[in-house]
Order: C-alpha cells, then structure tokens, then sequence
C-alpha cells in the first residue's frame, strides 16, 4: 500500500518542493536522451504533474503525453493540449505496448513489491529504439550530524511497509537484465539546509505519516515535534536522500 496518500492535504507541499528539487535534474536527463517534438511519452507516478506538462511542451505541437498515477487528482491539463491523465496502478495495471518513445518513472519503483514486474511492463511500452527513464532513492537521509528521529522512525515504517529505500544504485543492473540497450547512470545528493525546499520534503512526510510513526510507539510526539523545529532552522543541515537516474534504450 502506498503510505503517502495524494488525498492528504500534505500532497501538494510534498509535490512542489519534490519538484523545486528534482525537477531541473529529470528535464536534463530527458533532453540528454534527444527528447524533441513529435515524441510519445509516459510519464508514471506522475504525483503533481509538473514533469508532465514539461514533457508535454518539449514535444509540442505534435507529440503527446500519457500521464499515469494511482491517484491523478493533482494532475492538471489546463492550457495544454496534448497532456492526456489516466488513474493508474503501476504495481498491477498493464501499459500499451510498443507506445512509447520515452517512458519515464520518478519515485515509483521503489513503492512497488514486485518491481521486476512493473519494470518488464514499462520496458514493454517502449517502441523498438524507445528511452526508458527511471529515478529512484537510495540512503543515507537524515540530518547531517544525526538523524531526525522522525525520519528514522518513516524509514523504519516504510520498509516494513514494503518500500525499498535503498534500490535506486541498482537501477542499471536491472535496466541490463531487462534487454535494455545503452545503459547509463548519475547520483545525486545535496546537503539541505532548513525551510529549503528540500526541508518541505521532510516536512511534509513527516506531518503526513505523524498519526502512524506515534500510533506504533516508533517516535514519541515531543520527538516529532522536536525535529519539526529543527526543520524551521536555516542553520540545520540534511542530508538528502540519493537520487539515483538510470536510463536505457529498447533494442530497435
């Protein structure tokens, strides 16, 4: 089950400070891989839909752009014409075959239990000479000095959960194992500092998935609200997670 629900009301601030961060990262990676009008493209886990509309503007006027999500509500078409949303889960529903010149995942596969199945699927949505795109977390997270007990308390919750928090170094190998052509890799990290976007993101988890992490006695509330603070100070450093970029190509 996918613990960061889009129905709560910290979806939106997780969506755009995960956007502020990443966002310029997934862009270059998809210009890198020759993206140009005309092109088809997915875009799964689309979350807050901010890459989508990007994708859907880098292959205007002719392209188009199929964005998936479990939950699409904060997906918006507006003003764009060859932006498409589709309800979608990624972990069990099929995708067009052969679709796709560019299929793209963000903070998706690692959610999903039977990845090696979801990654066959979205392999299979590509055209013959199709880029796939996928980006993943791998660890450490947490402050730069010690970890927020709140953020151990997530990372414990979502493994047992089923999460793989620590798949994202494993991109390439899987991308090799599934036929892919080309296959290429870059990790990412920074040092976020508080009330940075990067901090939201922290935040925004945090206040999200409070009720269960002091329900099941793995924080206690003083804790929760104690790193909180520390969230609201300029001066406190993160470490943020790894991102992790894999991309291949369908063998044409």
């Amino acid at each position: 089950m996918y613990l960061l629900d889009n129905a709560a009301r910290e979806a939106t601030d997780r969506f755009d400070a995960l956007a502020a961060v990443f966002d310029a990262g997934t862009e270059r990676h998809a210009t890198a891989l020759g993206i140009a009008p005309g092109w088809t493209c997915l875009e799964i886990g689309a979350g807050g839909g901010s890459i989508a509309r990007w994708l859907a503007r880098a292959v205007a006027p002719d392209g188009s752009v199929l964005a998936t999500d479990i939950d699409p509500r904060h997906v918006s078409t507006a003003g764009i014409c060859n932006l498409r949303v589709q309800r979608h889960d990624a972990a069990v529903d099929p995708l067009p075959s052969s679709a796709f010149d560019l299929v793209h995942a963000r903070l998706v596969l690692m959610h999903i239990r039977d990845d090696a199945a979801a990654l066959r699927r979205m392999v299979g949505a590509l055209k013959p000479g199709g880029w796939l795109l996928v980006e993943d977390f791998s660890l450490p997270f947490g402050s730069a000095d010690a970890p927020l007990a709140s953020l151990l308390a997530i990372r414990r919750l979502m493994a047992e959960g089923g999460v793989d928090l620590d798949g994202g170094h494993t991109l390439a190998s899987r991308f090799r194992a599934s036929g892919l052509e080309d296959v290429d890799t870059e990790a990412r990290a920074y040092i976020w500092y508080g009330r940075s976007a990067g901090s939201k993101v922290f935040r925004a988890n945090i206040e999200q998935l409070r009720p269960a992490i002091e329900h099941a006695g793995l924080v206690t509330a003083m804790e929760v609200t104690a790193d909180l603070a520390r969230l609201d100070d300029p001066e406190f450093a993160l470490h943020s997670p790894v991102m992790w970029a894999a991309w291949g190509r369908r063998p044409a």
